[in-house]
């Protein structure tokens, strides 16, 4: 048994980061960080909520996430969980009523507009009655856009650094293998790359458009995705 919120709050600090770097990284809301340090599992939606954002917020650490998540569901199990199994069992009542209530209103709409449709028909709904025909006017339909495709930037700072970058993972394909010196950058198209970075205080990295928050350390090996930014071991 290891103290849970205690141990990613020494991993965050050990790595010099604070929380809106956290939430960057991991898309996790400030908050939910603060209260997974403090165990204060209670302030997060459900348990699903407290298992994931464990595994991820310890992951991105660099620590092992099933552990994290082994450890709390030893601990604490579904205790706080089964209290609220009668509300939802409610909720789900209440929709069930409201569904209800919605499916006999359509279905009275259908017989009214049925018996219109009737009357018009067999009411004498014809040219003769002085009433203008309906006319139905299609719409053009509107050019879709071209999705835009993820870009990969990586530019140099202050005396810029050696960078190497593969696609997916650390064994994928090697797209670049260079020193980006102060200005320069490069670009790579794609969502998914394992990145080498000798000084990763020396480059600024983003994905798709959006800053990737990287902790400032030699060697740094991070695995970067649209939706994740995790430490690797190689």
């Amino acid at each position: 048994m290891f103290d849970l919120g205690n141990s990613l709050r020494d991993a965050r600090a050990r790595q010099g980061l604070d929380y809106p770097q956290v939430e960057l990284a991991t898309k996790i809301r400030a908050k939910y960080i603060r209260a997974l340090e403090d165990e204060a599992f209670e302030l997060l939606p459900s348990e699903t909520y407290v298992k994931g954002f464990l595994r991820s917020y310890a992951e991105y650490l660099g620590l092992d996430g099933q552990l994290y998540v082994d450890e709390y569901t030893s601990r604490y199990g579904s205790e706080r969980w089964h209290d609220e199994t009668p509300r939802r069992a409610r909720v789900h009542q209440h929709r069930g009523l409201e569904r209800k209530v919605v499916l006999v209103a359509l279905a009275g709409i259908a017989a009214l507009t049925a018996l219109v449709i009737v009357a018009w028909k067999f009411g004498g709904g014809n040219s003769s009655n002085g009433l203008p025909p309906t006319l139905t006017t299609r719409s053009t339909p509107k050019a879709r856009k071209a999705p835009r495709k993820s870009v990969l930037q990586l530019r140099g700072i202050r005396t810029g650094s050696y960078v190497e970058v593969h696609r997916a993972s650390a064994t994928g394909k090697l797209v670049l293998a260079a020193t980006i010196g102060p200005g320069d950058a490069q670009r790579i198209v794609g969502t998914r790359f394992w990145l080498y970075i000798k000084r990763s205080g020396n480059v600024r990295v983003t994905l798709g458009g959006r800053t990737v928050s990287l902790p400032a350390r030699k060697n740094l090996r991070v695995l970067v995705t649209p939706t994740r930014t995790a430490l690797t071991g190689a």
